[in-house]
């Protein structure tokens, strides 16, 4: 029993002192025993074992007895330490400093403690452990310089899930991307993007080209345009000044002729129009049309084509048979200046303007009253409210809205008159051509 026990004496005292730590390679070799007789390799005497022992038990007494003084309820009083006395010397020396004397003994003894005295400080409070042992070193090969390839290689990218997120963290895009495995995989691209990419920077640069050159033709167009409008307003403005200085040019037969020409193609085109119309249109239409086409504006009144009957059934001109107007009569014998067209009032008779002024059914009879039709007819019509002084009231009222009369003052004949008077101050206009009159109208027309 006894290396037993003087193991177990050293590994405590070992335990309670120090701990070993092994951390070399040589600490592990086995060490080779040159010297049987090394007094380090010896067993220690039976003084040694005693004075170990002794130790080891006051060491054990003592923590031992702190843990049940712990765990009794009732702590008896601790045992004080003895005095200890202490020689202190001041470094002031002097007979007016500490009553003259140069050394002084102090009995230095530990304070009484009152057993039921309660605890001054918490100490129930659990301190947290302190750091455990280093952990056993591994032993190694010798260290080598990473390369950067390896280095690479050891970049392990964290496993992000792409449809859970538990936590609820804020993953970068390139950790969430590098955790799918794409950059793991070569990506080849294809050259036909290449080749798309170059088409379309032609095709591009080709329509640009394209749009100046149609903006360059535009602009050369309407510069030809604003030229040829210029020289059309330049020659306008020549003949003006011409025209009104009475000088006459050898252009102007030529214009005449020209417009002249023009008017004859403008009436074909009309008349082409027309025809063209006609064989569009319906055939009962048709025939209607072409019966009426070439009627004069004297049958057309009298046949009284502006107001048709809706009749289906055949209708014989009866009216122009057996009459001296229209075409037979020869136009008042060859008299084409005298203004005998309207010889006759068109649709004579005192309905006519009843029809025409007739207002519209229920639409006034919450403002004027049922019996407006009956006041209307009453009333006498176109008749001023408050006649003129001078006038005579017992003349007829009128029987339409408009009613020519003659001029008993002579005013038409003074007003000819004093035209043709001030037409005579200028010999140019009355020297003017025919054209130049027709020229006028139309410019005023357009």
């Amino acid at each position: 029993d006894e290396p037993f026990l003087f193991n177990l004496q050293c590994s405590l005292v070992i335990f309670f002192i120090f701990q070993v730590i092994y951390s070399k390679y040589t600490d592990l070799v086995p060490k080779e025993v040159m010297n049987v007789d090394d007094p380090e390799l010896q067993r220690p005497d039976e003084e040694a074992v005693k004075e170990l022992t002794e130790k080891t038990r006051v060491a054990l007494e003592k923590s031992v007895s702190q843990k049940i003084a712990a765990a009794m309820p009732v702590r008896a009083a601790d045992k004080l330490a003895p005095a200890q006395y202490i020689r202190y010397t001041p470094s002031q020396q002097g007979v007016a400093f500490n009553s003259g004397a140069k050394q002084r003994v102090i009995r230095m003894v530990e304070m009484q403690k009152d057993p039921m005295e309660p605890p001054r400080f918490k100490i129930n409070k659990k301190i947290p452990r302190g750091p455990p042992s280093p952990p056993a070193p591994v032993m190694h090969s010798p260290s080598r310089k990473m390369t950067v390839k390896e280095q690479q290689e050891w970049k392990i990218p964290p496993c992000i899930s792409n449809w859970k997120n538990a936590k609820g963290y804020t993953i970068p895009l390139d950790k969430r991307l590098a955790a799918d495995g794409r950059g793991l995989q070569t990506v080849h691209i294809n050259e036909n993007f290449a080749k798309l990419a170059e088409a379309l920077y032609i095709a591009d640069r080709k329509a640009r080209e394209a749009v100046e050159m149609r903006a360059q033709v535009e602009r050369k167009m309407a510069q030809k345009e604003k030229e040829k409008h210029e020289e059309k307003l330049r020659e306008m403005a020549q003949k003006a000044r011409e025209r009104r200085a009475g000088i006459k040019t050898h252009m102007e037969k030529e214009d005449g002729e020209v417009r002249e020409r023009d008017e004859i193609r403008h009436d074909r085109r009309k008349e082409r129009q027309h025809d063209r119309n006609l064989s569009r249109a319906a055939p009962d239409k048709r025939s209607k049309l072409q019966r009426n086409e070439n009627r004069d504006i004297s049958e057309v009144i009298a046949l009284g084509v502006p107001n048709p009957r809706t009749s289906n059934e055949i209708q014989y001109d009866q009216r122009l048979f057996n009459q001296n107007k229209g075409m037979d009569s020869g136009f008042a014998g060859g008299e084409d200046e005298i203004y005998n067209v309207y010889d006759q009032p068109w649709r004579s008779g005192k309905d006519m303007a009843q029809n025409i002024y007739r207002p519209s059914k229920n639409v006034d009879k919450d403002m004027y009253g049922d019996d407006l039709e009956t006041r209307i007819k009453s009333t006498n019509r176109f008749v001023p409210d408050k006649e003129f002084s001078g006038s005579d009231r017992r003349q007829r009222g009128r029987e339409g809205p408009v009613q020519f009369e003659e001029d008993p003052f002579g005013l038409d004949k003074f007003l000819e008159e004093a035209k043709q008077h001030g037409g005579s101050k200028r010999p140019s206009d009355s020297n003017r051509p025919k054209e130049h009159d027709h020229e006028g109208k139309k410019r005023r027309k357009e």
